[in-house]
């Protein structure tokens, strides 16, 4: 590599140093280095060195190893290679010269080609390895302690071993998260979360600035808006709209090619990784072209790893494919982005996650465009599978009869006509509630793709997180001071953020020392009236209203065996009262918790019937499977000899490579019929490729039909023998469900999605709040001087935008960085017949009187945010007390004070 000789003056001078002079010298050397003992001899010294470094029984480099070394080494050793070569050894030696004399860089720790992401798969397949040697380890143990026994593999293998490790990687593992699911945006941002947290990464105390800063490289692959703020920041982030991971865990992004100056507009994207995509100069998106992918001006801005020169097209190697590249989904979602301060663009993307699910949900007026997308990839709506006419509507019910050809009813087990039920009143992790509805008639034409239902914060199928409101920006009675929000009480008449949340609250009855605890409706001690709602479970009824205090579930517990007095004897003996011998063990409704019981559930053991009645049970229930599974396989093989009539086999195997068919056997019914198809290999049996694709959606159809009757029978019969499945020592479990509809009122948060976020201070009279010229009052009022010191200045944008949308009745889209001008947003204004400056005069609702200055006016989206005043107000009188200073305790789930 034209190196002089003192570059290597480090390796004269080492070997001047060492004092063994031939190449045995030195493998005794490394023996005794490495077994502290004389070597026996050369031999076996020699053999000791290759098994350490060369063997790969010792290590293995894996995929990754390999290709790092090969990129950073520039090698091209194979990749199957999965242990170093002497040309690595060699190369890793130059490497370290080259640094010593300052002829090559240190790696940046920070780069993306040096940090890679660890998928779930990865790390449960490296779990999997930890028990399968648990396991082995075991075998091996019990092998030697039963040398001449006979035995079977049974009496060795433990599977339980291996189960447990994976029972804890899902239960215990810090990354096994519950899923956060106040709404979509929240459900699908937490499933594209990156942490450096958790096993093998770092830990919060130990990461400093340089791991948590914005490197060059995170553009298009990790978001640099959306992290928390705390503790966490910069090591959780988020997965970028386009981005990958590919095979060996790096995350990719796309971009188009450029040839000499023109944007190949034709070609495929391609994705790259940090490392592939170093040393190009990269277009940045908002560049316009035209359908040739010629630029529209002579220059265009770009970036060249950390930097970001202006130059001509013919420079570029790349283009990015998307303005939104650069962000995460929910910065995404932010319309005029560009115009807000990174630090409160980061607390919107974060806020809007915590948006509550409205019982009215609108979707904004001013969006970004990516609202449909979310909605539809957080799968909790419904789409129309086909083309076809909607047979059916109710509130818990769609029915749609498909367009199909004779084709497609031959490779399906399922009739035209598909029913789908609607989730209702259903109770999320974060006690929101998910609740769709219908917005399909019947007789109406549905489209591939449509969507049929709305509900849990969508509406017609976009994203609705919370409502347009009509904003002035403007102080009032300084009711607004310093963060504070004015509502108009329509806001609250109209239910214009109201939500409906559901509590679960759950009982168990145990098997304790003293006899069996015992659900009922007969407590010592109550009224009758605290009963009333109770049925003979001791569950309380659905529809029941319940406040603070009320009893939803009875329970009495045996008390201790205190000998009675022979005067309770004598009282117990004439009035054959049992109130003595149990006490009350209720769940009563804790504080705060209000509204109707929408439904109960029990869970008990199996009945205990006897061995014969529960025999004859699953018999039939076997008998019922089997012929079951039976007409299926007869369906598949009349269907097969259907499509394969005629033709001669090319050989049919199963999964394991044994023939089934052999070549050039014609087909039959009967050769059919024997086939087993649980293993079965889909592919090629015949020269038709046509054909060949309908037998592989045939038989997944059927492995799909065959699973989902597998699992029925094995539910059914699960519940025959065992019952519900309650962890031991609970004999069973009761839970009632309670939803309360909560509207807005002083306390709650709201923010909108530029970070703006406040408190309700005042709900006022819809007559006292400022109103415009034609009588119309404004819904809030927010103090303007929360937007100049924060520089988020999209929210003014959004709000003149929106009331453009408002008075034209239509709805814009304006995607982050390539969004609306200051030019377009007063065309727009324009058009609606608006004043140009977007303010208007208002009238003091209070006098009448007209303001002197004119106000900032228009339509803003604003969300109610999860922290709700009833969850955290508290107040208590007596109370319990700390044990040791007698003080009363602290916080409101110990009712503290």
């Amino acid at each position: 590599d034209g190196a002089s000789q003192a570059d290597y003056t480090i390796i004269y001078n080492t070997l001047q140093k060492d004092t063994s002079n031939s190449e045995k010298e030195a493998v005794e050397h490394i023996y005794r280095q490495l077994r502290n003992a004389e070597p026996p001899d050369e031999e076996t010294a020699r053999g000791i060195i290759d098994r350490l470094f060369f063997s790969d029984k010792r290590y293995d480099l894996g995929d990754v190893g390999r290709y790092r070394i090969n990129r950073k080494l520039k090698l091209d050793t194979s990749d199957e290679t999965k242990v170093l070569t002497k040309q690595d050894i060699i190369a890793i030696v130059k490497y370290l010269i080259k640094l010593i004399n300052s002829k090559a860089e240190v790696d940046d720790i920070d780069h993306l080609s040096n940090r890679r992401v660890r998928t779930v798969g990865e790390q449960l397949y490296a779990q999997f390895g930890v028990g399968l040697a648990r396991m082995a380890r075991t075998i091996r143990e019990r092998m030697n302690i039963r040398d001449n026994e006979v035995f079977t593999p049974t009496d060795l293998i433990n599977a339980r071993t291996l189960s447990s490790v994976i029972n804890s990687f899902f239960g215990t593992n810090q990354l096994s998260q519950f899923m956060d699911q106040t709404n979509p945006l929240a459900e699908i941002t937490h499933k594209r979360r990156l942490s450096a947290l958790g096993p093998g990464g770092l830990s919060r105390e130990r990461a400093g600035f340089e791991v948590r800063d914005v490197h060059y490289t995170h553009y298009g692959r990790l978001c640099t808006i959306e992290t928390p703020e705390g503790p966490n920041i910069g090591l959780i982030s988020s997965l970028c709209v386009h981005a990958k991971i590919n095979n060996l865990g790096f995350i990719e992004t796309p971009y188009k090619r450029v040839v000499e100056g023109k944007v190949q507009v034709q070609e495929p994207v391609i994705y790259l990784s940090a490392e592939d995509e170093d040393g190009k100069t990269i277009g940045q998106a908002n560049a316009h072209y035209d359908d040739n992918g010629v630029f529209e001006l002579p220059r265009v801005k770009a970036r060249f790893e950390g930097d970001f020169p202006i130059i001509e097209p013919e420079r570029l190697d790349l283009m990015d494919i998307a303005p939104n590249q650069i962000t995460s989904i929910a910065a995404s979602l932010i319309p005029f982005l560009e115009h807000d301060d990174a630090n409160r663009a980061l607390m919107g993307s974060n806020m809007q996650r915590q948006a509550v699910p409205l019982l009215r949900p609108e979707a904004p007026i001013v969006g970004t465009g990516l609202e449909d997308r979310v909605a539809k990839d957080s799968r909790t709506l419904i789409n129309a599978e086909g083309n076809g006419i909607v047979e059916y509507v109710d509130a818990n019910e769609i029915r749609i009869t498909y367009d199909r050809n004779d084709t497609d009813r031959l490779i399906s087990f399922d009739g035209d006509t598909r029913s789908y039920r609607l989730t209702k009143y259903k109770k999320t992790n974060q006690s929101t509630t998910m609740n769709l509805k219908p917005i399909v008639k019947k007789g109406e034409r549905v489209e591939k793709g449509q969507v049929l239902c709305e509900g849990y914060a969508t509406q017609n199928g976009e994203l609705a997180l919370g409502r347009n409101l009509k904003v002035a920006f403007m102080p009032w009675q300084g009711y607004n001071f310093e963060d504070a929000i004015v509502i108009s009480e329509r806001v609250v008449s109209q239910d214009i953020f109201t939500s409906l949340h559901v509590e679960e609250f759950e009982l168990e009855v145990r098997d304790t020392k003293r006899g069996e605890e015992e659900l009922t409706a007969d407590i010592p001690n109550v009224s009758e009236e605290a009963t009333k709602d109770l049925d003979e479970d001791g569950i309380i009824r659905v529809g029941a209203e319940v406040k603070e205090g009320d009893i939803l579930i009875g329970k009495i517990t045996p008390k201790g065996e205190s000998d009675p007095s022979p005067e309770e004897k004598l009282l117990r003996a004439i009035f054959g009262d049992k109130a003595g011998d149990v006490k009350d063990a209720s769940l009563k409704t804790p504080p705060s918790i209000s509204g109707v019981v929408i439904d109960t559930k029990l869970f008990s053991r199996a009945k205990k019937t006897s061995k014969a009645e529960e025999k004859a049970q699953l018999e039939k229930l076997e008998t019922r499977h089997e012929k079951s599974i039976k007409d299926l396989k007869n369906t598949l093989v009349e269907k097969l000899f259907e499509i394969v009539n005629g033709k001669t086999s090319q050989g049919v195997f199963n999964i394991y490579k044994e023939l089934y068919v052999a070549k050039g056997v014609k087909f039959t019914q009967k050769i059919l019929a024997e086939l087993s198809y649980e293993n079965i290999n889909p592919t090629k049996w015949t020269t038709d490729d046509e054909k060949n694709e309908q037998i592989k959606t045939l038989l997944h159809n059927y492995n799909i039909k065959v699973n989902e009757e597998l699992g029925g029978y094995r539910r059914e019969k699960f519940a025959i023998s065992v019952g519900d499945e309650l962890p031991s020592g609970i004999v069973q479990m009761a839970k009632v469900y309670i939803a309360k509809k909560r509207k807005l009122k002083v306390g709650d948060k709201m923010a909108g999605r530029h970070g703006n976020k406040g408190i309700v201070a005042r709900i006022v009279r819809d007559e006292d709040m400022p109103f415009l010229v034609d009588g119309t009052p404004v819904d809030i009022v927010l103090n303007p001087l929360g937007v100049p010191s924060r520089m988020n200045l999209g929210q003014i944008y959004e709000t003149v935008l929106g009331w453009a949308g408002k008075e034209l009745g239509i709805k814009f889209a304006t995607p982050i960085f390539d969004g609306a001008t200051h030019d377009e947003v007063e065309e727009w204004i324009k058009k609606a017949g608006l004043p140009e400056s977007g303010q208007t005069y208002l009238y003091n609702g209070l006098t009448g009187e007209r303001f002197d200055q004119p106000t900032t006016v228009g339509i803003i989206y604003m969300l109610k945010l999860g922290h709700m005043v009833d969850d955290k107000m508290h107040a208590r009188s007596i109370g319990p007390y700390s044990l040791i200073t007698q003080q009363p305790l602290g916080g409101k789930a110990q009712f503290g004070g």
